[in-house]
């Protein structure tokens, strides 16, 4: 069962929300200020619905700090219609923006064509975050606050090894065999 994360401080809302998602299969979280969302937020969240103004946090910065590490469906649904709000929240990496009031059966199929194409899953699998960092695995390119750098393949696949194996020590022997190795594949 998809889980969904709805981060909504008003309790009319989230219930609106909760019990559609409810009743439409999906599994539901719900967070009713930012520090929560985030604290809420981990690898089992298939999406987040995320409103903007918030206590202690807002979905901005909730936004920002879900990015750091997962690249997880978000959709904003907030009273802020305007365009200005709009374009901050897609330069945040959403990937949809509803103004309120709003119809629960268009969120619905919203969530359900994010979720249908399997963006998240793809990336998850083809990618690695760490930092400010991200590697896309199959494309062979590296990304440092959002702007590509340029490395050799034996660079590439240094920092790979060292990217999937965080934590653990390595000989300079150990890392040449894992090199070198790779030629031979």
């Amino acid at each position: 069962m998809q889980r969904i994360l709805i981060v909504e401080d008003d309790m009319d809302i989230q219930d609106i929300l909760k019990n559609h998602l409810v009743d439409a299969g999906y599994e539901v979280v719900v967070a009713a200020d930012g520090v929560a969302g985030i604290a809420m937020f981990d690898d089992t969240i298939d999406l987040v619905v995320l409103d903007i103004m918030l206590p202690k946090i807002d979905g901005y910065g909730v936004c920002e700090v879900i990015r750091r590490k997962s690249q997880v469906p978000i959709i904003m649904l907030t009273a802020l219609s305007d365009e200005e709000n709009q374009l901050r929240g897609y330069a945040g990496q959403i990937d949809d923006y509803i103004p309120k009031p709003f119809s629960p059966k268009v969120l619905l199929c919203k969530i359900a064509a994010i979720l249908r194409r399997g963006v998240y899953g793809k990336e998850k699998d083809s990618f690695i975050d760490y930092k400010d960092l991200k590697m896309d695995i199959e494309g062979f390119r590296l990304y440092c606050k959002g702007r590509e750098i340029v490395l050799t393949q034996k660079e590439f696949s240094l920092l790979r090894i060292m990217l999937e194996n965080r934590g653990k020590v390595f000989t300079r022997q150990m890392l040449l065999d894992r090199l070198w190795s790779e030629d031979l594949e």
